[in-house]
């Protein structure tokens, strides 16, 4: 599931903002001090690109990295984005999509036998062959529960219950049943209480226009603003905690989607679009299903994330990606809602396949019913040499002690070594170096890279900043295309071992812990929140790469 970093934000900003006595606080709050209008930390423009030396921002120091490569030859590397979508005729991304140049467009033949019709830039796993696409799904835990209500509940389920061979089954459900009532609950207060912070902007924005006589104003405009009415300054004071905090009219159209789709979509139990997709959903063996639209529904998640591997570096044009010689394969397989692991497992399988040499997977979920499925496929994408990366996760947790499939993990004493777990970092405002919402890991998550504040490609030619594990795991897929681009001989483990041998550490300083409780970050090690307890970086990545013996 793409789950969105401003979720566990707007809890902790709630709990400040929000006396359940009184309602809305007053300017006290912010401890009586006025804020600075440039206080609202914006990030560097291209920060993920930068150099911690040069830039004094904690960046990859991709031109850093070009700057030692120059003159060096590269060749094309192929990588896939399974993801929501991607819109392949963007300004920053049409020369940079994958061409099957064994297959004619357009004429309803499988030209080149590989069982897809027509997959000219990847394939739609969540499509129907009559060009529908699903946009939302349930979660597993949805899913999970439905099929076990069903087997447990009624007549015939009570006498199930008794049986001896399907206690194990039972036990399940009890837990599943209880965890997706909390979550039904939860989701359902949060709703409301975002719907109180929601009206409360609405109303302090409402109070500003009026005061100001202006629709729109700027930070510095509001900073200005004296008056001796205390209904304007209460608004005042909101607004500026607000800003502060990075809230704005789009983040709460975000969060007001979020919720709707999470209740009607994501928790609705009677919520089923698998019909639209038309695949035998349960013989996971089946792979020839889908539809060859690769933009989708909802394509803004996998256009942003493709964005950051490789948007085009030489067209003076919005943004520039981290690759500057790669093709990316377009892979749809995550609805609004959990993925299915036989989509996941499918999308691995045509990736490999068809030629990509490293996977992007911005996505996860808790619960995997058919993780052997998907385990085989991994498998199958280690056996020919193929890098896969895997975002951590946005729920501030540690993923140590939870699950976030899918994983490099196969079994308890087996694991595939062409895997890369990627936490997000920021660029070290306010003495933060890492995202509040990344989820973290001593054992499980390998290395962090930026994800705060990256602005990358959307649809129809647009551009935004996004914040997500997911856009720190397209920064290290960026790196590693990058070194298997001018360092051929490179095997995927290698370009692993590179890329977490060569990470940046942080010199006698402590980070902020991800998911701190009261808004009041905990600061520890970054050694205690990741294996190699460093942050991506493609200079060193390169220089390291040439003591490999594998220059051109």
């Amino acid at each position: 599931m793409i789950k969105s970093p401003y979720i566990l934000a707007f809890g902790l900003l709630f709990s400040q903002l929000v006396k359940p006595a009184t309602g809305i606080a007053h300017p006290e709050l912010n401890g009586g001090r006025t804020t600075p209008a440039d206080s609202v930390a914006q990030a560097p423009a291209n920060w993920f690109n930068l150099d911690p030396d040069d830039n004094r921002v904690m960046g990859v120091s991709t031109e850093k990295a070009y700057e030692y490569l120059k003159n060096r030859p590269s060749k094309t590397v192929v990588v896939a984005v399974i993801d929501s979508g991607i819109d392949i005729e963007h300004e920053d991304l049409k020369d940079k999509i994958w061409r099957n140049e064994k297959e004619i467009p357009g004429n309803g033949v499988d030209d080149d036998k590989n069982g897809y019709v027509d997959d000219i830039h990847g394939w739609n796993f969540i499509g129907g062959k009559d060009g529908k696409n699903v946009e939302h799904d349930t979660q597993e835990l949805t899913r999970l529960y439905v099929q076990l209500r069903d087997r447990f509940e009624g007549p015939e389920g009570a006498k199930r219950q008794k049986k001896r061979k399907e206690k194990d089954n039972f036990a399940l459900y009890q837990k599943i049943k209880a965890q997706y009532e909390k979550e039904l609950q939860e989701t359902q207060a949060q709703y409301s209480q975002f719907q109180q912070l929601n009206t409360a902007y609405q109303n302090a924005a409402t109070i500003l226009r009026n005061q100001l006589n202006k629709e729109d104003f700027t930070l510095q405009e509001l900073m200005a603003l004296q008056s001796g009415n205390q209904q304007v300054n209460q608004a005042k004071a909101i607004m500026l905690f607000m800003a502060e905090n990075k809230f704005s009219k789009e983040t709460f159209a975000e969060g007001e989607d979020y919720f709707i789709n999470k209740l009607k979509y994501n928790l609705n139990p009677d919520y089923n679009p698998r019909n639209i997709v038309g695949d035998d959903y349960d013989n996971l063996n089946e792979k020839n299903y889908g539809n060859s639209d690769v933009t989708g529904a909802f394509a803004e998640h996998g256009t942003h994330v493709a964005g950051i591997i490789g948007a085009n570096r030489t067209n003076n044009l919005g943004i520039k990606g981290i690759a500057d010689n790669v093709r990316i394969m377009v892979i749809r397989a995550v609805p609004n809602g959990d993925e299915r692991d036989k989509d996941v497992a499918n999308a691995i399988y045509y990736a490999t396949n068809n030629g990509a040499q490293v996977i992007n997977m911005s996505f996860g979920k808790e619960y995997s019913p058919d993780k052997k499925a998907v385990d085989a496929a991994i498998k199958y994408a280690e056996s020919k040499g193929v890098l896969l990366v895997h975002a951590a996760g946005n729920d501030g947790k540690n993923i140590d002690l939870t699950n976030n499939f899918p994983t490099r993990q196969l079994t308890a004493k087996q694991e595939v070594k062409n895997w890369i777990e990627v936490g997000a970092s920021s660029w070290g405002e306010d003495g933060k170096l890492i995202g509040d919402f990344s989820n973290y890991g001593k054992k499980k998550v390998d290395v962090f890279a930026p994800g705060v504040d990256i602005n990358s490609t959307i649809p129809k030619g647009g551009y935004k900043s996004n914040s997500g594990t997911s856009m720190a795991a397209p920064v290290t897929t960026g790196v590693s295309a990058l070194l298997m681009s001018y360092y051929p001989n490179l095997t995927a483990v290698q370009v692993r071992d590179i890329v977490l041998q060569s990470t940046v550490k942080v010199k006698d300083q402590k980070v902020n812990k991800p998911g701190s409780e009261g808004g009041k970050s905990e600061l520890i090690e970054l050694s205690n929140l990741s294996v190699t307890g460093g942050i991506v970086n493609a200079y060193e990545a390169v220089k390291l790469a040439d003591t490999f013996g594998n220059k051109q």
